[in-house]
């Protein structure tokens, strides 16, 4: 009896087309990194993240091939000048891999939740495993220089508690003494600022090396809100006396001389955005102080629109791939009529 052929369902579908795009980019900005890089520590941390990419793209254009799969356009050599100047020091490097891992763990967690086919679910599996082991690498590079960043300490707790009032859950009360933040909100809050700083130094980077003012403003405009979202973070946890952290040197060079093709970066901006709104929406539903949970809706809509405004120019400039969706059936209906 021959096996009946299972087909691809929409999340399988759009988590493969998804993976194939960002590991594209990814193998891009990598091989720039790998050109440049000249620390013997971490450079083993960028060669194994440019070969996770690698892999992923060789093992998708299989399934692509397998399925009848239209193998996405994505990024090519094309949209990198591994010649350019020196951009990123070689921390920037590291802190970038170890970010993206974080960002591809919580990726192909959803993609295998979103999978039925056992060989879709076992590839994103084994990418789960292999960021994670990426993300363990850097992190003890990382501790091994001295640089890496730690979440704030607080005191161990004791003893167990229970919430004995509804005050525990207020905060928007300006003029009411607010409770100090608890071990979640301060991890949430402390991630935020990491991210926005990555966010900061990737604008910087991008807008000083785009040869279109278009996407240079783009930029600006996103580094701006990022340092306005670093302040607001901070300031709420110098307002329970915990010192701001300690991020390592992740500059970028003076560099003006365009890297990146406006594409890629513009594709790059709405993945982190995206990361971003998804780190809110986790933030906002984790934190119990309602003030903390209003301040991560409101920024969330400063991304949105900054990614709304993005999504225009690459529309404008043909640069949005169209994910795979159903076909219009009115369209298709009119097109027929016309034939």
């Amino acid at each position: 009896m021959s096996e009946k052929k299972i087909h691809l369902t929409s999340g399988e579908i759009a988590s493969l087309w998804t993976g194939y795009m960002n590991d594209s980019m990814s193998k891009c900005i990598l091989s720039y990194m790998l050109k440049h890089i000249e620390d013997p520590d971490i450079k083993p941390a960028i060669q194994l993240s440019y070969d996770i990419s690698s892999n992923h793209l060789e093992q998708l254009v299989s399934i692509f091939e397998k399925e009848q799969y239209a193998i996405p356009n994505g990024f090519s050599e094309q949209d990198v000048n591994k010649n350019a100047p020196w951009l990123f020091t070689d921390m920037f490097c590291l802190t970038y891999v170890n970010h993206m891992a974080k960002v591809g763990m919580l990726a192909y967690s959803g993609f295998i939740a979103m999978s039925v086919k056992e060989d879709i679910r076992n590839y994103f599996t084994n990418g789960l495993i292999e960021v994670t082991k990426l993300y363990n690498q850097t992190i003890e590079i990382a501790a091994h220089k001295g640089i890496n960043a730690r979440h704030p300490y607080i005191e161990v707790p004791k003893e167990t508690d229970y919430v004995d009032s509804k005050k525990y859950f207020s905060g928007l009360n300006p003029f009411s003494e607010k409770r100090p933040l608890n071990a979640v909100e301060i991890s949430h809050l402390y991630m935020n600022i990491l991210t926005n700083v990555m966010g900061v130094k990737l604008c910087l980077a991008f807008a000083q090396t785009s040869p279109t003012k278009e996407i240079q403003d783009f930029m600006l405009r996103g580094k701006e809100i990022s340092q306005k979202h670093i302040k607001i973070f901070v300031d709420t946890f110098l307002k329970d006396n915990i010192e701001a952290p300690q991020v390592p040197d992740v500059a970028v060079s003076d560099s003006t001389t365009q890297t990146f093709s406006d594409k890629l970066m513009m594709f790059h901006m709405s993945l982190i955005s995206a990361a971003g709104i998804g780190n809110y929406a986790t933030a906002s539903a984790a934190s119990q102080r309602l003030d903390l949970a209003v301040n991560y809706e409101r920024l969330s809509l400063e991304i949105t629109r900054l990614a709304k405004s993005g999504a225009d120019i690459m529309i404008k400039h043909s640069w949005l791939e169209q994910p795979p969706g159903i076909k219009d059936r009115v369209k298709l209906s009119r097109n027929k009529e016309k034939s």
